[in-house]
C-alpha cells in the first residue's frame, strides 16, 4: 500500500481508475464530480489532500451519451440530465480538480492522461506544400537595371536593402511610390480625390550626368521602372484582376489554432506539477510544458501479445499503415526480428480526374512483400478507422493471408465501427487507455485478458451500429500503476520506456 497518495478520478473512464487502485492498494478519494442544471462542472473533494502527492486520472476520447454517472459518495451525476458529453467537459472537469487540490493545499499534483486531448491537431501552419503564397506569373517579374547590365528581382528575391534604382521598399510596388510623390508635389484641397491623385502621373526631374550607356537619363529609368510597377498594383479600386495576384497554396492554413500550446498552458495554468500519459501522437508535445512530461510507451505491451497471441508470429510481417508510425512499427519489427512493410499514402491528384461526385481519396502504394504472410499493422491511434481499413483492404489484395491491428488508442468516432466490421480486418487490438465498454460485445467480444464473453441475448439496449465483434482490449492500468509508483517512490521511469518485455 502507499501512503501520502490520493487518486482522483474523472468521470470519463473510472473502471481505469479502479483497476489503478486496485494495483496500487488504495481506494479512489471521495469526491464529487458533477454538473447543475446549467451545464457548469461541480467539484468538491471530501477526502484531506493537504500535504499529499495527488493523482488525477483522466482519459478522453469522443465522450458519452447522456448516462448518468455514479459518484464515490452515492450521488448521482447531472451528466444525464445535461445531454451528451464532450472532451472538452472532460478537459474542463480535469482544470477544475487541479485547481481544486491545488487549493487544498495538495503538495504535488499529477495529471495521468491516458489519451492526451488535442494530440492530432497540428500547430505549425503550413503544410508540406511550404510557403503560403505563390510566385507571379512570369510576365510580371520586376526588372530593375543596374550598372551595364539588368537584373532581375521577384518578389522573394529583391534584397531588403536598398540600392541603387531599385525601390526603396521592396515588394511594396504597387502604387505607393506614386502616393508619396503626389503628397510630396501637391498641397490637398477641398474636393481632390486622392484616388485621382495616384492614378495621375508623377513627373520627375532629374538634373545630373547622363547615365553610362549616354541614352538615358535617370529620369527616363525611373519613369520606365514605375511603368512597370503599374502591373504590379494591388488596389482594388485601381486593377481587381490583380488584387488577388498572390494566392494562398492548398496546404496553408491562415489564422490556425495552436491546440497544443494552448492546451499545456492551460494545464499548467490550472496548477499541474507533472503529466503522465502515453503514446503521443506527436512526441514534439512535450516541449509545449514548463512541467516534466512522462510520455509511456505501449510497445511492451504489443510486443508481449504478439508473442502470446499470434500463431507462427516469427513468420509475420509488421506493417505501418502510413509514413508517419513507421518509425514505431519498425522498431517493433527489429525487436522481434520481423519483416517490416509500409503503405505510403500520396495526397497528391492522381493523373486521372476522379468521378463526380466522389471524393478524391489518395492513393496508397505497398512497400514490402507480404504474399502469403500475416499482417500486423500497429499504429498509435484510431480514430475514424479509414487509414487502418483501407490499408487492410491494400494487403488483403497484394496476398496477406490475415490483417491484425495491433491500436493504443481507440477512439473510434463516427462510424468507425461500422467502417472496421466491413472492412478486411480480421482482429483490431487496442488498449484501454479509451473506454471501450459500448464497443465490447456482452456481446461476445474480448474483454481485457482476451476472455471471450457470453452473448446476453436478453440485452435489448444495446445499439448494434456500436458493436464490434472483431475488437479486443488490453488491459494497460497496471502500466500507469508501476509508473505511479516510481514516481512516488523517486524510481526511475525510463525502465517503463524500454523496449523489453
Amino acid at each position: 500500500m502507499v501512503r501520502n497518495v490520493v487518486v482522483l478520478s474523472g468521470n470519463s473512464h473510472p473502471k481505469f481508475v479502479d483497476s489503478v487502485c486496485n494495483y496500487l492498494g488504495l481506494p479512489p478519494a471521495n469526491r464529487v464530480l458533477d454538473k447543475f442544471s446549467s451545464g457548469e462542472t461541480r467539484c468538491e473533494i471530501r477526502d484531506s489532500i493537504r500535504g499529499k502527492d495527488v493523482y488525477i486520472i483522466q482519459s478522453f476520447g469522443v465522450g458519452t451519451d447522456g448516462n448518468a454517472v455514479n459518484n464515490n459518495d452515492g450521488c448521482s451525476s447531472a451528466t444525464g440530465a445535461t445531454g451528451h458529453v464532450t472532451v472538452n467537459d472532460y478537459f474542463i472537469e480535469l482544470c477544475i480538480m487541479i485547481s481544486a487540490c491545488k487549493t487544498g493545499s495538495a503538495r504535488r499534483v499529477t495529471a495521468v492522461l491516458p489519451f492526451f486531448p488535442y494530440s492530432r491537431q497540428p500547430d505549425l501552419p503550413y503544410a508540406r506544400t511550404g510557403a503560403p503564397l505563390v510566385s507571379r506569373r512570369r510576365e510580371s517579374s520586376m526588372t530593375a537595371t543596374e550598372g551595364p547590365g539588368g537584373v532581375s528581382y521577384t518578389f522573394e528575391s529583391v534584397p531588403s536593402t536598398p540600392a541603387a534604382h531599385i525601390p526603396r521598399t521592396a515588394g511594396l510596388t504597387n502604387g505607393i511610390s506614386k502616393l508619396t510623390t503626389g503628397l510630396s508635389n501637391s498641397s490637398i484641397t477641398r474636393g481632390i480625390d486622392i484616388r485621382d491623385m495616384v492614378k495621375a502621373p508623377a513627373t520627375v526631374t532629374v538634373t545630373g550626368p547622363a547615365s553610362d550607356d549616354g541614352n538615358n537619363s535617370l529620369g527616363e529609368k525611373q519613369a520606365q521602372q514605375q511603368k512597370a510597377n503599374d502591373k504590379f498594383t494591388t488596389h482594388d479600386y485601381e486593377n481587381p484582376t490583380m488584387a488577388m495576384a498572390f494566392q494562398q497554396k492548398a496546404g496553408f492554413k491562415p489564422m490556425m489554432a495552436q491546440a497544443g500550446s494552448l492546451i499545456a498552458d492551460l494545464l499548467m495554468c490550472a496548477g499541474a506539477d507533472r503529466i503522465v500519459t502515453c503514446d503521443l501522437h506527436e512526441s514534439s508535445y512535450q516541449g509545449f510544458f514548463d512541467i516534466p512530461v512522462d510520455n509511456l510507451v505501449a510497445k511492451p505491451i504489443l510486443k508481449r501479445y504478439i508473442q502470446h497471441h499470434i500463431e507462427n508470429y516469427k513468420e509475420a510481417v509488421v506493417v505501418s499503415p502510413d509514413a508517419g508510425g513507421a518509425k514505431r512499427a519498425a522498431t517493433i519489427a527489429d525487436s522481434l526480428g520481423l519483416g517490416f512493410a509500409l503503405v505510403h499514402k500520396d495526397r497528391r491528384p492522381p493523373s486521372m480526374p476522379p468521378r463526380q461526385n466522389q471524393p478524391n481519396y489518395p492513393t496508397m502504394m505497398l512497400v514490402g512483400n507480404v504474399a502469403g504472410r500475416v499482417c500486423i499493422m500497429v499504429d498509435d491511434l484510431a480514430d475514424t478507422g479509414n487509414t487502418i481499413t483501407r490499408a487492410a483492404k491494400l494487403l488483403k489484395r497484394e496476398g496477406a493471408v490475415q490483417v491484425i491491428a495491433l491500436i493504443t488508442h481507440g477512439v473510434f468516432s463516427g462510424d468507425a465501427i461500422q467502417r472496421i466490421n466491413a472492412s478486411a480486418l480480421d482482429r483490431v487490438v487496442v488498449t484501454n487507455t479509451v473506454a471501450q465498454d459500448r464497443h465490447l460485445e456482452a456481446f461476445g467480444a474480448a474483454g481485457p485478458g482476451g476472455k471471450k464473453e457470453q452473448v446476453d441475448k436478453n440485452k435489448n439496449d444495446v445499439d448494434p451500429r456500436v458493436i464490434c465483434g472483431k475488437l479486443e482490449v488490453l488491459d494497460i492500468a497496471p502500466f500507469f500503476a508501476e509508473a505511479i509508483r516510481r514516481i512516488v517512490f523517486g524510481e526511475s521511469v525510463s525502465m517503463l520506456l524500454r523496449d523489453g518485455d
